[in-house]
């Protein structure tokens, strides 16, 4: 794979930890700023919820920009909004700050996964996209848990500043590494922005990221609440948590890692496989959280599982949308942060239950449950190119 994609995932790393680390910190943010769990799980949210608007948005504005000083303004753009955020005491002001970190991050991720794949050759799309979520899933085994860490020793505030600071050297390799084409000249030629938006109205396109964002759903329901399912149903210390997260991030590793080299030729055996043991994986949990081991096992399996899942349905948004050469980064973006975003929510809702604590993880089979039920009548969907090949 060429330099420049990894160079594109170190910033995906710091965007990724920040995006993660509070799924280790809404305890101490909850209690320092005077709102409940719940409310401060919110925060997950509204970066989604920034992320679904901004992806479409700052993909449709970046086009005609130079490539390489779009994805520097995104990445300058991400690490101030975390220095407000390490200095505000109002949940408000914090929670807007959240927002513009999330349409930094989209407008970045939207041009960088559009760059990656234009870096690569076109059937191999899947691995590009595999290396460049490798620095959101080492995010979650080194970021996040070290920004857990940094939370506990020195408060979560000491998070957020570790982030703003992530955010210059890999800034400093977009510069020194990413071609300075200008956008337009990958684009001439190309469809018009219209033409690309129209992409959206076709069903096999809005089929995989209806599929890809109930996966991911579930998947950050139960990750932004495994905090109080670590230190309250399984009765674990606070110094567990970042162990439990880097599990974790550990599995997701491992998951995209293995999807990258199958979602390109059999996106069909990774869902057909990955798609049933992830729906028994969550309700396992919720039944065996208590028993610590049981609990360290199946957080390191359900994120090999939601990884692998979830980057091979995304793969194929990058696949189906293939009219849409500068905005497609922007679907895929879309797509996953409409899961992140609702994921919490529903979670949250989840917590308020007879389950408890244990509500995310019966929230997350559910939601896992739902994507299945929608994927069947159309499987044939998931393995197969736009011309309509089986893809071998």
């Amino acid at each position: 794979m060429p330099l420049p994609l990894y160079l594109l995932a170190l910033a995906v790393f710091a965007m990724g930890t920040s995006e993660f680390m509070l799924a280790g910190l809404l305890p101490d943010l909850a209690s320092d700023l005077g709102v409940s769990v719940g409310a401060a799980g919110t925060l997950t949210s509204a970066f989604a919820i920034g992320m679904i608007i901004g992806a479409p948005l700052m993909a449709g504005l970046a086009r005609d920009w130079p490539g390489r000083a779009g994805l520097l303004g995104f990445v300058l753009v991400f690490s101030a909004a975390h220095v407000v955020g390490a200095v505000t005491t109002s949940f408000p002001v914090l929670f807007a700050t959240r927002v513009v970190a999330a349409l930094a991050n989209a407008g970045f991720l939207a041009v960088a996964l559009t760059t990656a794949a234009a870096l690569v050759a076109p059937d191999r799309k899947g691995g590009a996209l595999a290396v460049l979520l490798s620095g959101t899933t080492v995010a979650t085994v080194a970021g996040v848990p070290g920004g857990s860490v940094l939370g506990s020793l020195l408060g979560w505030r000491a998070a957020f500043w570790a982030v703003a600071a992530l955010c210059l050297p890999a800034a400093v390799g977009i510069l020194k590494g990413i071609p300075a084409r200008p956008a337009q000249e990958d684009t001439a030629g190309g469809p018009a922005l219209r033409a690309e938006l129209a992409q959206l109205a076709g069903p096999r396109l809005i089929l995989v990221m209806l599929l890809g964002a109930l996966v991911n759903a579930a998947t950050f329901a139960s990750f932004t609440f495994l905090a109080p399912v670590v230190t309250g149903t399984a009765g674990l210390g606070e110094l567990w948590v970042p162990v439990v997260l880097v599990l974790f991030g550990a599995g997701s590793f491992a998951g995209v890692t293995v999807a990258g080299r199958l979602s390109d030729r059999r996106p069909d055996l990774v869902v057909a496989v990955a798609g049933p043991l992830l729906l028994v994986g969550w309700p396992a949990l919720a039944v065996l959280a208590g028993e610590p081991v049981a609990l360290l096992g199946l957080v390191f399996v359900q994120g090999a599982l939601s990884f692998a899942l979830g980057s091979t349905l995304i793969t194929r948004v990058l696949y189906e949308a293939a009219g849409a050469p500068t905005m497609a980064g922007s679907y895929a973006t879309a797509a996953l942060n409409v899961g992140a975003a609702a994921g919490p929510l529903v979670a949250a809702a989840a917590l308020g239950t007879a389950a408890g604590d244990l509500g995310p993880l019966w929230a997350s089979g559910l939601l896992v449950a739902v994507a299945l039920l929608v994927a069947f009548p159309f499987r044939a969907v998931i393995a197969r190119d736009r011309s309509g090949e089986v893809l071998r």
